[in-house]
């Protein structure tokens, strides 16, 4: 198969070509199984170093504009495979090494719960006088289970606990939880998980 991408940014095993590109995205979508946002498809692929941006946004538009995927919701700038991007991903997943589709799919379906995390829960960061103040919620669908609000003197801090929250919110709202019920075994298992995972 001939290389015509760029190759900065890829890995050993990654895409060199544009047809390889166009097939893997295909895939994914067939392989995830939901529709996703261009930019978690592109950052998925970016992310384990199987092709660079400029080439998976190319592909992408490639494919929405040879029918092979389509927008599937607006609002959310959702797409999706059509039957024709169903058949590239069924036909041809096999020119794509085992290790390449592991990797891919892999990435996107950990984006999209990030994504999903993300939607379900906010973090904003508010300048105020002398720092920041980070404001952290958590819903439980239709209402809000727990919303607190720090105060930390610099951006960088109030970025890591953005992070670092997003990371796990179901925590945090355990860790309150237990503090507040003053659940002692509670706040030993949480802090032995919290160990397990730093």
């Amino acid at each position: 198969m001939a290389f015509d991408t760029f190759d900065e940014g890829i890995s050993l095993g990654g895409m060199r070509s544009k047809t390889e590109i166009r097939t893997l995205i295909c895939y994914m979508f067939r392989s995830v199984g939901s529709p996703m946002r261009k930019d978690t498809v592109v950052n998925a692929l970016m992310e384990k170093g199987l092709a660079n941006y400029f080439e998976t946004s190319s592909s992408f538009d490639d494919l929405i504009r040879n029918g092979n995927i389509e927008l599937v919701d607006a609002d959310r700038e959702l797409y999706f495979n059509t039957s024709n991007g169903d058949m590239i991903a069924t036909q041809l997943e096999d020119t794509l090494a085992p290790t390449v589709r592991e990797r891919a799919t892999e990435c996107a379906l950990s984006l999209l719960k990030q994504e999903q995390v993300e939607s379900e829960n906010k973090v904003t960061i508010a300048k105020c006088e002398n720092g920041f103040n980070v404001t952290c919620s958590i819903s439980g669908g239709d209402m809000n289970l727990l919303s607190f609000t720090l105060y930390v003197p610099d951006i960088t801090q109030a970025r890591l606990i953005r992070k670092n929250f997003y990371k796990d919110p179901d925590m945090f709202y355990s860790v309150m939880i237990a503090m507040l019920t003053r659940n002692k075994r509670g706040v030993t298992e949480i802090l032995d998980a919290l160990g397990s995972v730093i």
